[in-house]
């Protein structure tokens, strides 16, 4: 996936401070280098403006049975089935550009990620299927992040292909949103809008997104940018 890049930077400061003050300059961190970042035109949720609309509400009612856990990075269940699952999302949604090795890095190496928090999606076992079996095998779905005391990046979405789960792609977009919300977060970071494929980002209220200079709220300007 090729990414919109308007500068680049490589940070050695970590703390939430420094984090959030380059994510409001429109910076993201990537799944290159410890420590990389890329300015862009970043999407953001303020989170005091969000509220569902009624289709936010059909989309988590088709995903009711679906529950979500944040867990810390390192992921300390981390098995190859993960990775082989991100692999196979990224490579039949995208083409080749995610191999497991990576996603395997990202969970598991906090020398080389950037990221420090993994959503976990599974089937509640009150719910279809799920009853008896493990974490690994009741997971549908992971989202590597970024949390801090402000923020929620919610960077690399993944799930599995062949659940019969209606919407679950945007049903975990959706959780992680309100979870957030309920941490106390600011804001959820959506990454770039830079293909006309991420178009289905804009459907939120209390969207901005980063223009070079500023944070804006003209989304009917944004739409404008692919048509």
């Amino acid at each position: 996936m090729a990414y919109l890049k308007w500068d680049e930077k490589t940070i050695t400061d970590f703390s939430d401070q420094n984090i959030n003050s380059l994510y409001h300059q429109g910076y993201l961190f990537g799944r290159t280098g410890k420590g990389e970042m890329y300015q862009t035109r970043s999407l953001r949720i303020d989170l005091s403006k969000f509220v569902l609309s009624s289709e936010n509400r059909r989309v988590l009612k088709k995903t009711e049975d679906v529950k979500l856990e944040a867990c810390p990075l390192p992921y300390a269940d981390y098995h190859f089935n993960i990775g082989k699952l991100g692999k196979d999302f990224y490579d039949t949604k995208f083409g080749s550009v995610f191999s497991a090795n990576k996603i395997k890095e990202l969970l598991t190496d906090k020398n080389k990620s950037n990221f420090n928090c993994v959503l976990v999606y599974t089937l509640d076992d009150s719910g279809v299927g799920a009853k008896g079996r493990s974490p690994l095998q009741s997971a549908v779905g992971y989202a590597i992040c970024l949390q801090t005391n402000e923020l929620l990046h919610y960077c690399y979405p993944f799930y599995n292909l062949k659940t019969k789960i209606p919407n679950l792609g945007l049903g975990m977009m959706l959780k992680a949103i309100l979870w957030a919300k309920e941490a106390g977060k600011k804001y959820v970071y959506l990454g770039s809008f830079s293909r006309p494929t991420d178009k289905y980002k804009l459907q939120f209220e209390g969207l901005q997104w980063w223009d070079k200079t500023k944070w804006k709220i003209d989304i009917t300007e944004l739409k404008l940018i692919f048509n």
